[in-house]
C-alpha cells in the first residue's frame, strides 16, 4: 500500500528574498517540524511557497488545516500568482472546500484529482471518518495556528485520524504566537504530542540569521512622542486608581485563589479580565455577588482606559454618559448591583474631567439656529491630530522640495482598529474645509471647527438621550446608542474604488507641491460601521457642505493617502501598496517588523520612512513595551522547554509492540443482553450526528478507541446501541430548546424510536457545575433558575421514560458513554438513520417548525427540494452566506439563482 502514497516532488525555485526565510522554507520542506516565529517575519510568504512547491509538483494531495477565511483568500491569490510566474503546468491553485461545496459527490471527485486543499475542519473530520477521503492517500498536512491544536480541538482530531492510517505522510506546523506555548504546564510538549511531531524550530526577532537579514537595511524610523493633555493624564491616573482598588478588593474577597498575576500592569492587557473570569469560573456559583460585580467592572474600566486615547473628547464624554446611565439605580433605597468603583473619589475625578474637556458650566439647553456658541465650550482636541497634520505637511514639502531621489508612492496611515480609521478619515475630510492659511493656528482652527460640528451632533444626542431615560428607560436606548459614532459624509457610490481590508483611501493632488487635499478622502468596504446620529437631532444637526462633483477624478495610486487598520493587515499589503511614507498612528510591534522585511526585501525601497507615534507616559506606551517583553520572555521559556524536553513517543514508535499487543488493547469484553460474556476484537462503535462534530466530544470518544460513525440522524445526536439514543444539550442550548419547544419534539421522537431515550445535559470544562451562572442573564436570578428547574421537572413528568444524565464536562461524558455501552450490542448505522421515518416521510417534520416555515418561505425553496437543504445546510444563516455555485449543487441552477437573489435584495 505504501507505493500508492503520493510523494512530493522537488520544490521549484522559491521566491523568498531573505536568507532566514529561505532557511525556514528548506527546513520545513525536508523535515516534519513545528516552526514558531515572531510576528511580522513573513510566515505567510513562507507557507505560500511551501504550498506552491507541492501544487506545482502535481500528483499530491496536501491539506491546509486551521486557516481562516481571510487566510484562504490570501493563499489562493498567492498560489495563482506563483503559478503564473513559474508557468507550472500541473499547478491548480488552492482548492477551497466549505459549505459552498457541500455535495458529497463533488468533494469525492475533487479529492480523487488531488491538489492543495483548504477544508473546513468539521467537513474534513466527517469526510475522513466516513471514508470519503482516504487518509492513506494524503501526501501531508500543513497546519496553521499550531497553538490551537489542543487535545479537544478538531485539528488534533484530524491529525490523529491521519496518523493512524498514514505513517509516512508529512505534518508541517506553523505558529506566530509564542506566548500561547509558554503558559500552563508543558504546553509545548503537549501540543507537539497532539501534532505527532518531535522537532521544534524557534525563530525570534533576535535570532542571529533574522538579525543579519533585517539589519543590513534598517528602517528609517522617526519616533514621535506625543504629550497627553493634563486632563488626559489626570483621567488616566483616576482610571488606574479605580482598577488598582478593584483588584485589591478582589484579592481580599478571594484569598484562596492563585492571584499572583492580578496587578495593574496585567490589567493593561486585553485578556486580563478574561483570565480573571477563567480562574473564577470553576467556583462561580460560590463567589459573592460583589466579586461578580467587580469582575464585570474591570472590563468596563479597561474599555474606558482604551477609549481615553482613541476617542475624541466629545465621544469619550458621550461614552461615559452611557456607562453612568447603565449603572443608574432602579431603586433609590437599594445599592444592590451598584459598581463599587463609582463611589470612589477617582471616579468623580474621571467624570468631571471628561465633561470639562468638552464644556464648562451647565449644559446648554438649546443651540441658536444650529450654531454653537463658544462661551463655555472647551472642545479639547486629541494631541495626535495636530501631529498627524504636521507629518502630512512635512511629507508634502519634502516631495515638493526637489528631492527627486526620494521617489513617490502612497502614504499609508496604520491605526489600531476600524473605529480609529473612521475617526481619522472624518477628521482629515473636515480639516480641508478650513482655508489653507498657514500659521501656528492652522491645525488648531481645523480641530476646533471639527469639534464644533461634533458638539452640535452631541447636543442633539444628549437631548434625545435624556428623553429616552425618562420615558422608555435607559437600557434599550443605551444598547442602540453606545456603539454610535458621529456621522461621516458619504461619497457618490459610482466614484468609489474598492480597497481590500476595509481600508480608508484618499486621492491626493497630482501636483505634490500642494498640501494633501483631504477633501477627496473616500471610505470603502465598511459602510455598516459608519454611524449616523442625525436621526436624534430632530433637524438640529448642522451638516457639513457636500463635495463638489468636480472634486472627484482619477488619481495615480502612488499619490494616494490610505488609512488601514492593523486587524486586517497581512504580509502582502505592503507589497501591494508599496508606500513611500508610513505613519503608525498607534504603536504595533509586529507591523514594524513587516516594514523591516519589506525594506530588506527591496533594495529600491530604501527611501521608505516610518513615523512612529505614541502617547508618552501612557498606558499605550506601557502596553506596547509589555507586549515586546512578553514575546521575548515567551521565546526564552520555549528555548528552555525545548532543551529539557524528552522525545515524544507515539504509539507507532513504542518498541516491542506487535499485532497481539494491538489486539489486546482493542479487546472489548462485555456481557451482552442475554447475560453471556462476549469477547470481540471489534472496537466499540457510536453513531454520531454530523452536526455534533462542532463539539469536542467526538474527538474524546475517538481517543478512547471508540469507532466513530458520522451520519445525518433524524432522531438523537448519539446512538450508543440499538436501545440507547442520546440527545446532548449544553445548558444554553437547553434553555433555548425549552423556549422554542424543540426539546419536546425531540423527546417525543426518541421515545417513539428507542426503548431507552436519554437527555444528556453537559456543562463546559473548568466551569461551574451549577445552573446558577446561566441564570445571571436574567434580571431576577432566583426566578430564572427556578423557572429552568420547573421546566425540567415538567419534562420528566410528561416523559417518565426519559432518562436525564448530568455531565460536568465532555471528558466525563466520554466516560459515561463508555460505561453505558458495556452491556449493549453495537448500533447499526442503517437502522439509526431510518429511525423515525414512516411511509412517505423522512423525519424532517421533527425539526423546529419556525425555522422550517422560514425556510419554505424563501423563493426557490419548494416541497421537493427543501429536504436536501435540511440535510446539507445547518441553519438559515449558513444558507444565506452560500454562493450561487454552492447552492446550485444542492438545488439546481434556477432555484439557486432565486435563493441567492432573495438574500441579495436590499430592503432600502
Amino acid at each position: 500500500m505504501e507505493d500508492a502514497v503520493p510523494t512530493a516532488a522537488s520544490p521549484l525555485r522559491i521566491s523568498l528574498p531573505l536568507a532566514y526565510q529561505q532557511e525556514i522554507f528548506r527546513e520545513a520542506y525536508h523535515e516534519d517540524t513545528l516552526i514558531v516565529m515572531a510576528k511580522g517575519l513573513g510566515m505567510q510568504e513562507i507557507v505560500a511557497n511551501l504550498l506552491h512547491s507541492y501544487d506545482a509538483a502535481g500528483r499530491n494531495l496536501v491539506l491546509l488545516v486551521g486557516a481562516s477565511e481571510l487566510e484562504n483568500t490570501r493563499f489562493g491569490e498567492k498560489l495563482v500568482e506563483k503559478a503564473a510566474i513559474s508557468r507550472a503546468p500541473n499547478a491548480r491553485g488552492l482548492l477551497v472546500i466549505n459549505t459552498n461545496v457541500s455535495s458529497v459527490a463533488s468533494r469525492e471527485k475533487l479529492y480523487a484529482r488531488g491538489g492543495v486543499f483548504t477544508i473546513t475542519s468539521r467537513i474534513l473530520v466527517v469526510d475522513l471518518l466516513a471514508g470519503l477521503l482516504d487518509p492513506s492517500k494524503i501526501t501531508g498536512l500543513v497546519v496553521l495556528h499550531a497553538e490551537r491544536v489542543t487535545t479537544v480541538s478538531l485539528e488534533a482530531f484530524i491529525i490523529r485520524i491521519f496518523r493512524q492510517k498514514n505513517k509516512i505522510g508529512f505534518v508541517k506546523a506553523f505558529s506566530e504566537s509564542p506566548e500561547s506555548f509558554s503558559s500552563g504546564f508543558s504546553t509545548l510538549s503537549a501540543i507537539m504530542r497532539n501534532l505527532f511531531l518531535q522537532k521544534t524550530s524557534l525563530w525570534p526577532r533576535y535570532h542571529v540569521r533574522v538579525a543579519q537579514s533585517l539589519e543590513t537595511r534598517k528602517a528609517d524610523v522617526v519616533e514621535l512622542e506625543v504629550s497627553m493633555t493634563s486632563a488626559m493624564h489626570s483621567i488616566q491616573n483616576a482610571v488606574l486608581q479605580c482598577i488598582e482598588i478593584s483588584i485589591s478588593e478582589l484579592r481580599k474577597l478571594n484569598l484562596g485563589l492563585d492571584i499572583g498575576d492580578w496587578s495593574v500592569d496585567s490589567a493593561l492587557h486585553r485578556s486580563f479580565d478574561i483570565l480573571i473570569r477563567r480562574q473564577l469560573e470553576p467556583i462561580w456559583h460560590r463567589v459573592s455577588p460583589r466579586t461578580k460585580q467587580i469582575v464585570s467592572d474591570l472590563t468596563t474600566l479597561r474599555t474606558i482606559l482604551l477609549n481615553l486615547l482613541s476617542l475624541d473628547a466629545i465621544s469619550f464624554h458621550q461614552y461615559l454618559e452611557t456607562v453612568l446611565a447603565s449603572h443608574a439605580p432602579t431603586n433609590s433605597l437599594s445599592t444592590l448591583g451598584h459598581s463599587p468603583w463609582l463611589y470612589l473619589d477617582a471616579a468623580d475625578t474621571l467624570f468631571s474631567l471628561a465633561r470639562r474637556r468638552v464644556y464648562t458650566g451647565t449644559f446648554p439647553k438649546s443651540l441658536d439656529h444650529g450654531a454653537v456658541n463658544d462661551a463655555g465650550l472647551v472642545l479639547e482636541a486629541l494631541p495626535k491630530w495636530e501631529v498627524l497634520l504636521n507629518i502630512l505637511d512635512e511629507i508634502s514639502q519634502s516631495r515638493h522640495g526637489g528631492l527627486a531621489h526620494m521617489g513617490r508612492g502612497p502614504v499609508l496611515i496604520m491605526c489600531h482598529d476600524r473605529q480609529t480609521c473612521e475617526q481619522i478619515s472624518e477628521y482629515l475630510q473636515f480639516a480641508s474645509y478650513v482655508p489653507s492659511v498657514k500659521g501656528e493656528s492652522y491645525q488648531t482652527e481645523n480641530s476646533r471647527k471639527y469639534m464644533r460640528r461634533k458638539f452640535t451632533v452631541f447636543h442633539a444626542w444628549k437631548t434625545a438621550f435624556s428623553r429616552a431615560r425618562t420615558s422608555k428607560g435607559v437600557r434599550e436606548h443605551q444598547a442602540a446608542s453606545s456603539k454610535t459614532e458621529l456621522p461621516t459624509r458619504k461619497v457618490p457610490p459610482n466614484k468609489r474604488r474598492r480597497l481590500r481590508g476595509g481600508a480608508q483611501f484618499a486621492a491626493t493632488d497630482r501636483d505634490l507641491g500642494k498640501p494633501f487635499n483631504t477633501n477627496r478622502l473616500e471610505s470603502f468596504g465598511n459602510a455598516e460601521a459608519v454611524y449616523d446620529l442625525g436621526a436624534l437631532s430632530d433637524g438640529g444637526v448642522s451638516e457639513a457642505p457636500e463635495f463638489p462633483e468636480a472634486e472627484f477624478e482619477m488619481h495615480e495610486p502612488r499619490d494616494a493617502l490610505i488609512v488601514h487598520p492593523y486587524s486586517t493587515f497581512d504580509d502582502s499589503l505592503l507589497e501591494e501598496i508599496q508606500p513611500r511614507d508610513v505613519i503608525m498612528y498607534n504603536p504595533n510591534a509586529s507591523f514594524i517588523r513587516h516594514v523591516e522585511v519589506y525594506r530588506s526585501s527591496h533594495s529600491e525601497r530604501n527611501d521608505t520612512r516610518v513615523y512612529f507615534m505614541y502617547y508618552g507616559g501612557s498606558v499605550e506606551e506601557q502596553a506596547y513595551l509589555s507586549i515586546v517583553r512578553k514575546e521575548k520572555d515567551a521565546f526564552t521559556n520555549l528555548i528552555r522547554q525545548k532543551s529539557g524536553m524528552s522525545i515524544t513517543l507515539t504509539a507507532d514508535s513504542i518498541p516491542g509492540e506487535d499485532s497481539q499487543d494491538k489486539f489486546l488493547r482493542t479487546l472489548n469484553t462485555r456481557i451482552a443482553g442475554g447475560g453471556r460474556l462476549v469477547a470481540t476484537s471489534e472496537p466499540p462503535r457510536i453513531i454520531i450526528d454530523v452536526r455534533e462534530f462542532r463539539s469536542s466530544l467526538p474527538s474524546l470518544l475517538h481517543g478512547k478507541n471508540i469507532t466513530i460513525v458520522p451520519c445525518s440522524l433524524t432522531v438523537g445526536d448519539y446512538i450508543l446501541s440499538p436501545n440507547i439514543c442520546v440527545e446532548r444539550k449544553s445548558v444554553k442550548d437547553l434553555v433555548s430548546s425549552f423556549k422554542d419547544g424543540r426539546l419536546y419534539s425531540q423527546a417525543e421522537a426518541m421515545l417513539a424510536g428507542y426503548p431507552e431515550p436519554v437527555l444528556l445535559i453537559e456543562f463546559d470544562q473548568d466551569k461551574s457545575f451549577s445552573l446558577e451562572p446561566f441564570a445571571d442573564l436574567s434580571a431576577t436570578t432566583t426566578t430564572a433558575q427556578s423557572d429552568l428547574q420547573a421546566k425540567i421537572v415538567l419534562l420528566t413528568l410528561h416523559f417518565p421514560k426519559l432518562r436525564i444524565i448530568w455531565s460536568s464536562s465532555p471528558y466525563q461524558t466520554a466516560e459515561i458513554f463508555e460505561e453505558l455501552k458495556k452491556n449493549e450490542y453495537e448500533p447499526d448505522p442503517l437502522k439509526a438513520v431510518s429511525v423515525g421515518l414512516a411511509d412517505g416521510e423522512d423525519g424532517h417534520n421533527l425539526y423546529a417548525p419556525t425555522p422550517m416555515d422560514i425556510l419554505k418561505a424563501i423563493p426557490g425553496i419548494t416541497e421537493q427540494n427543501y429536504k436536501q437543504v435540511v440535510l446539507e445546510v445547518d441553519n438559515i444563516i449558513e444558507l444565506s452566506s452560500m454562493g450561487e455555485k454552492g447552492l446550485s449543487s444542492i438545488l439546481g441552477s434556477e432555484a439557486a439563482r432565486r435563493v441567492r437573489g432573495f438574500f441579495d435584495t436590499s430592503m432600502y
